[in-house]
């Protein structure tokens, strides 16, 4: 394993924060070397600067995506702390779907994001429990996007397959037996819900209006890497993007006070989500 010098760990650590947002103090350096030893070895790199160097100079990028793939926790599980997806259920859900019948005579189209999805189980997590409250929800025009800077990462959400660990990791029994299918010693999301979301590889660093507005955004767990001053820039997206009457669900350790003043904090039952002064 190559060892990295603490110049290598500061210039690193800059780099992935200018491409993920990531910030890595400098008592992470068993995590730079357990992760990225191997990709510097494959790329015969024999320091972590000549890996930053190619990383930089290269065209095609493979390196960059590599190392994303690589920093990136990707730590997630199907309805992941069970009160966000309560909440969505029981409260937001519901008072959505009556707000937007009531602006329009048609289908009511409801968007929602989760800006982190990682490997999707949190955007699956939530069409299952349209698909529970809803029954029969071709009503409505749903739009669900998964976004997430990892390509591994985003691609794995897109095929929906789940090995037996992941299946196990929050996901009710009743819910595997209706909505996946088993292939081979994995399991597969039924074509019913694959057909309602859609993932992407985003970057929340970057501009995001192009997304347009979302009725419901979660965003959980993935603010917690960034600096202060990149959480507020994220945040302040988030809230361009955000429909006037929308719901924000962030992680149950987080908190926007001192973040974004143009969110109020709203709590319901155990529960806390923001929305828009």
């Amino acid at each position: 394993m190559i060892k990295i010098t603490p110049t290598e760990l500061t210039l690193i650590s800059q780099y992935i924060q200018a491409i993920t947002g990531i910030y890595l103090d400098q008592s992470k350096s068993y995590l730079f070397e357990t992760r990225l030893s191997s990709i510097a070895e494959a790329y015969g790199c024999k320091s972590y600067q000549e890996l930053h160097n190619k990383a930089r100079q290269e065209p095609s990028k493979n390196i960059e995506k590599e190392i994303i793939d690589a920093i990136t926790t990707n730590e997630t599980l199907f309805f992941r702390d069970k009160g966000p997806f309560e909440l969505l259920q029981h409260k937001i859900l519901p008072e959505v779907i009556d707000a937007r019948f009531s602006q329009s005579a048609l289908k009511p189209r409801i968007k929602i994001w989760s800006a982190a999805s990682s490997t999707g189980q949190e955007l699956y997590s939530i069409a299952i429990v349209i698909k529970e409250l809803l029954k029969d929800s071709s009503n409505y025009l749903f739009t669900l996007l998964g976004t997430d800077i990892s390509d591994a990462a985003v691609a794995q959400a897109s095929y929906g397959t789940y090995n037996r660990f992941e299946i196990e990791r929050g996901l009710d029994n009743k819910f595997l037996q209706k909505y996946f299918t088993l292939l081979n010693d994995s399991w597969k999301i039924k074509d019913e819900i694959r057909a309602m979301v859609n993932f992407k590889k985003i970057n929340l660093l970057q501009p995001l209006t192009s997304l347009g507005k979302f009725d419901i955004i979660f965003c959980r767990n993935v603010a917690i890497y960034f600096t202060l001053e990149d959480r507020k820039k994220l945040f302040n997206r988030l809230a361009d993007n955000l429909a006037d009457d929308g719901y924000l669900i962030i992680g149950s350790t987080e908190s926007l006070t001192g973040v974004c003043p143009r969110f109020v904090p709203k709590r319901h039952l155990r529960s806390i989500f923001y929305q828009k002064k």
